[in-house]
């Protein structure tokens, strides 16, 4: 038996994983629960197994830099030919970009990463108002929402804000303690992601308004992640690898890091820029562009430095009534037939 055998072996024995799991989501206290208590080794339900640790070691890190796309002036036709080429090749090559001058305002940046950390470092007992794993509640707090299926946790706390019925949520849904900056956030990113649909409209060859017609952004919902300082941070992960199952997603990130994208089988950094935002393309996304642009898989490392805050504002479509996506007919051809039925 080799090494790694042995110890996926002695990974899996002796270990009631569903006992673990359960004692952790009753806290109802999160990982920051954990931190608070002064654990210097994490619990197993978060360790990622031996052989997925033995391949990080084999994947590379990349020195590609993600691009960093102005937006000022895009008014202005010169320019916007400019950044609709850029976002073109950034959504074909790797599925990510970066904005700055994205019209959202620095102190709505600013007082959303803090509303973030308020919310998440309040009185324990005041959060666990809102603790649940029902997905039909609008605004719900839970560490981890797939904690029951994977099979590694990741190390993060989210509150959840969804607007998937109706696209809107009234203001006093959210707690009293992020109120007022979480909802100027959604109206400016709201504005801003329609904008991003018109360029990403022009880049597909379509007409500015081709996306919006669709209704690409009207369901929305908004992940404000709380990633503890992480004492074991190598054997672990603030979230595991995946792509979203969404159109689009904005992602506002302190200054901490640990974003990275998967590229030609390497590990790219996504640097946080000051006053920047991150934008990546979707799996619908892809779809509709018929594989034109790229959904890529990414993940976010854990740190021994921390809190880390980030807000991920998802488009997810039309929900209600429920819509089906395929690719655009504007886009397939005999030469380019349909890559998704």
């Amino acid at each position: 038996m080799s090494r790694t055998a042995e110890s996926q072996a002695e990974f899996t024995m002796d270990y009631d994983r569903l006992k673990e799991i359960k004692a952790f989501d009753n806290t109802k206290a999160g990982v920051k629960g954990l931190v608070d208590s002064g654990i210097v080794n994490i619990p197993r339900i978060f360790i990622r197994p031996p052989d997925e640790l033995v391949e990080e070691l084999l994947q590379g890190k990349s020195s590609i830099h993600v691009p960093v796309i102005d937006l000022s002036g895009i008014e202005v036709q010169d320019h916007r030919k400019k950044v609709v080429d850029e976002i073109r090749e950034a959504s074909e090559n790797l599925g990510f970009f970066r904005l700055i001058n994205h019209g959202v305002p620095s102190s709505v940046l600013e007082g959303m990463i803090d509303g973030i950390r308020k919310f998440h470092e309040q009185d324990a007992e005041l959060k666990k108002e809102y603790y649940s794993r029902d997905p039909t509640r609008r605004v719900r707090y839970q560490s981890n929402f797939d904690l029951y299926q994977s099979k590694t946790a990741n190390w993060r706390d989210t509150l959840n804000i969804s607007m998937l019925d109706s696209g809107h949520i009234e203001p006093e849904e959210i707690p009293a303690i992020c109120r007022n900056v979480s909802f100027e956030y959604i109206n400016h990113v709201t504005k801003l992601g329609e904008t991003i649909f018109s360029i990403l409209s022009e880049a597909l060859g379509l007409k500015p308004e081709h996306l919006k017609d669709m209704e690409c952004a009207k369901a929305k919902s908004v992940s404000c992640h709380y990633y503890p300082a992480c004492p074991q941070p190598e054997l672990t992960l603030g979230a595991s690898k995946h792509t979203d199952p969404a159109f689009l997603t904005i992602l506002l990130q302190d200054q901490i890091g640990g974003l990275q994208v998967l590229h030609n089988n390497q590990w790219i950094d996504i640097e946080p820029v000051a006053q920047g935002l991150v934008v990546n393309i979707g799996e619908v996304l892809q779809i509709l562009s018929n594989d034109k642009f790229v959904s890529a898989n990414h993940r976010v490392l854990a740190n021994r430095v921390g809190p880390r805050m980030s807000a991920a504002f998802f488009f997810n479509g039309c929900f209600a009534p429920p819509k089906i996506y395929g690719p655009i007919k504007d886009l397939i051809s005999e030469e380019n037939p349909p890559k998704h039925q």
